[in-house]
This record gives C-alpha cells, structure tokens and sequence, in this order.
C-alpha cells in the first residue's frame, strides 16, 4: 500500500455555467428509442400482412406473436449493447430496467407463439396438442432449434426473476445470462427457415438481416470491441492504493492519454484488477474524483471479501475498466446552482461532480456518524474553494434527518436548483419521496440506482 497525493486538486471557480438546451438530452435519447421501436413495429405489422394469412385462426395469431417476439428480442440487445450516446443520456440503470421489461415482453409472445402455433396444427390434425408440438420439431425444419432458444430463455428469466437474482453471484447470474446469446442464434436460424414474413418477399428478407445485424452489431461494439479499443490505447494501471478508514480505501488508476478518456463526474466503471484471484470480478465504482487527463480515483467500502481484496491490490497491476458509463453528469442540469446530497459511500460522485460543477452548490452529507464521513475533509476544502455550502447531517435513521420539513429548513430555494442523489437504497427513496413532497420538478432531480450490481 502507498501513498498518493491528496485530493482535491482545487480549481479557480469557473464560469457561470451554460444555459441549459432547449431539449433536454434524456428527453431526446427516450425519444428516439421510442420512434425506432415504433417505426419497426409498424414494418414488422407490413411484413406480417404481406406474408399472407393461414386458413386457422389460432396460427395466424401465432405467427403475429412469434414475429413481436423477435422485435422485442433484437430491442433487448439494443437496450444492453451500452452504446455511449443512450448510455450518457439515459443512463445503465434505466435502459437495464427497461430491458428486464422488455424481456417479460419477449417471454409472454414467444409463449403465446409456440402455444398459439401448437394448438393451432393441432386443428388442423388429429394429434394432441404434445405430440404435435414433437411432430412440429421433427419434420419443419428449425422448429427443434427454436424450442431450444425457448426453453434456454425460460431458464434465463426465472434466474432473472428477482427472488431467484438475490441468491446468485452477480458473475453465475451473468455467465447464465450469456446464453441469451445462443438463443438469437437459434431463434434467428429458425425464422430464416420458417419464417414467411422472412421468405415470403426479398423486403421482408433484407429488413429482418438488417434489424438483427444491427442489434448484434450494436452488442458486439458496445459490449467488446469500444471495452477492447479503450483498454488497448489506454493501458490503465493502480499507481496507490490509500485508506480513507478503516472499512473505506482509494485506489488512484493512470494510463496513456487520458485526457482522450471521454469520462465525466459522476460516471462510474466496471473495474477488473487483474491479479491471479480477481480478474474474473468486475465491479462497479464511482470515480471519487472529477477527471484530470492524468489520473482516475475510485473509492471504495470495504464491505465483503472481493472489496476487501482490493486493500491488497500492489501499485502496478493491470486494470481493464470498462466504460465509462451513467448519465449522472452535469450534462442534465437545467437550473444554475446545485443542490448535491450524498449518503454513506454514495459521497463518492457527488464528491466529484462538487468538483465540477459550476454555479452555487449546496452540499448534504448524511451519515450516521462523524467517523463514517468519507472524504469530509476534501469535501470541505473544495467547497470553501468554490463558495459552497456543506452540511455534515449525522445521526440514527429515524427520525429522518432529511425530511421534507428539514430540507427547506437547509435549502430554501430548493425547487430552485437541480438536485444530484447518491446514496444507500432506502435513503434514497426517502429522499425521492421529500423532494416530491417539497414539490421539485421531475427533471430537475437526477439519481443511479447501480441496478446493474443487482
């Protein structure tokens, strides 16, 4: 363990910050997602029409359902390709929630198709609704693949299923997940030798190849080679590892040409250290410290085993990080002065973007203790270099200490500023639920849950 320079690396206040854009960039990004899913929905319906109708109502039905469930297959990739622009102005959490949904979309059509489809051969034969299901797989070619796909994807949402999520390591929750993978193939392999809205015209044949080499395409760059590319140019390395406490560390990373790292205060990235027994974990950490071009800090509670290894980390391991990734920026503010409220560890990117941010900011730090106040000295150094407000708020939980009535008394002009939120869950919540209660605008409260750490 070393030592390194101690933050924070106080600036002279800057400018008063820019107008805030006539459209706001989450604004912009949620439409677009919502367009292109519309757009490709109405194709999808074309194709559908085009391809003509079966004698049996039940497959007709079947084969509608089958078609919305590729749709919603190639949207889910698009959801967790992390693609910088989605990822700075929507940010990880929601696109991964928006994906757990859309994967409920993809379970509940696929049933419905292979149900809808089963039952409705059944008609049209005198088999039971099973054997014809095992007929279906042994003489129509690519059916068999398709109920593989299926079956792995029954497998991948009840893992995903959030009882059944909190018993699993997020790396055995992760790899399982990786077979969403095998299950486009299959399900891909299958539509192009059934499908009819996919044979029956050389349309519908280039839109389908278009629409799934896109998704792919946007995985396979956002997910490897952007990861690979940054990592290569970059080459990061731990250069110290410091003690904040005795249950909190900072572990400061350099490389080349960091100043073409487009990382910003508040973003986070998944961290590998790579040593014999780590570089198999990736973590999510917040950058402790607004990037310099130099350097990168992320700090971190000690918690459980895998943090805690992270005291042993020795000046010069390798680090592959990939991002950076979130939309809890300044790029979202839409008022001049910032209210900033850190609880616990969560001070870590509210730290940074004190460091900034430009205009008035007022910062709460809620801990239960004097002792639990990570980083309090640099936070109240830079806050007197830029003319802000810090308040250390300490004691038990209940009563709330940042009830509705306790933030007006600290912050007055509260509706006035964007508020920045980072802490533990139920602090959070609270918060959410005082800030609405106190009547601040939707847009201007900006918050990561870090769903992605499960």
């Amino acid at each position: 363990m070393t030592t390194a320079p101690r933050l924070p690396r106080v600036q002279p206040p800057p400018p008063a910050p820019p107008s805030p854009p006539a459209l706001r960039p989450r604004v912009v990004a949620r439409t677009g997602l919502y367009a292109f899913l519309a757009a490709n929905a109405a194709a999808v319906a074309v194709l559908f029409v085009q391809g003509g109708f079966a004698a049996n109502a039940l497959i007709v039905l079947g084969r509608f359902a089958g078609l919305y469930g590729a749709l919603f297959m190639a949207f889910q990739l698009l959801l967790v390709a992390r693609l910088p622009w989605l990822d700075r102005r929507l940010g990880m959490d929601r696109l991964t929630s928006w994906h757990r949904w859309t994967g409920f979309g993809v379970l509940w059509t696929l049933l419905a198709h292979v149900v809808l489809i089963t039952f409705g051969y059944a008609q049209l034969s005198s088999l039971d609704p099973l054997n014809q299901l095992l007929d279906l797989a042994e003489t129509i070619e690519g059916v068999l693949r398709a109920l593989v796909a299926f079956a792995l994807l029954l497998v991948i949402g009840g893992v995903s299923a959030r009882a059944a999520r909190r018993r699993l390591a997020y790396e055995t929750w992760h790899f399982i997940h990786l077979y969403t993978y095998v299950a486009v193939v299959l399900a891909f392999t299958h539509q192009v030798a059934v499908g009819t809205s996919f044979t029956s015209s050389s349309w519908g044949t280039a839109y389908w190849y278009t629409l799934w080499g896109a998704a792919l395409g946007a995985v396979f760059a956002g997910r490897l080679g952007l990861p690979l590319w940054r990592n290569l140019r970059h080459r990061l390395r731990v250069t110290a590892v410091v003690p904040e406490s005795d249950h909190v560390v900072s572990v400061y990373v350099t490389g080349r040409d960091l100043d073409r790292l487009p990382a910003r205060a508040g973003q986070f990235f998944l961290w590998r250290f790579l040593t014999r027994d780590r570089w198999w974990q990736a973590n999510p950490f917040s950058l402790s410290a607004a990037p310099d071009g130099r350097s990168l800090r992320l700090t971190v509670k000690t918690a459980g085993d895998g943090t805690a290894a992270l005291r042993r980390i020795e000046p010069g391991t390798r680090v592959f990080a990939e991002g950076p990734y979130g939309a809890f920026t300044a790029m979202h503010r839409t008022r001049p002065d910032a209210l900033l409220i850190a609880g616990g560890v969560g001070v870590t990117p509210i730290r940074a973007l004190l460091e900034e941010l430009s205009g008035h900011c007022v910062v709460l730090y809620r801990v239960t203790a004097d002792r639990d106040a990570v980083l309090h000295d640099e936070l109240r150094d830079l806050a007197a270099a830029k003319g802000a407000e810090l308040h250390l708020v300490t004691g038990p939980a209940v009563p709330d200490r940042l009830a509705p009535a306790e933030l007006a008394r600290l912050v007055p002009d509260l509706t006035g500023r964007d508020v920045f939120l980072c802490g533990p869950p139920p602090m959070m919540n609270a918060v959410l639920g005082s800030l609405r209660e106190l009547g601040v605008p939707a847009p201007q409260i900006h918050f990561e849950r870090f769903s992605l750490a499960g």
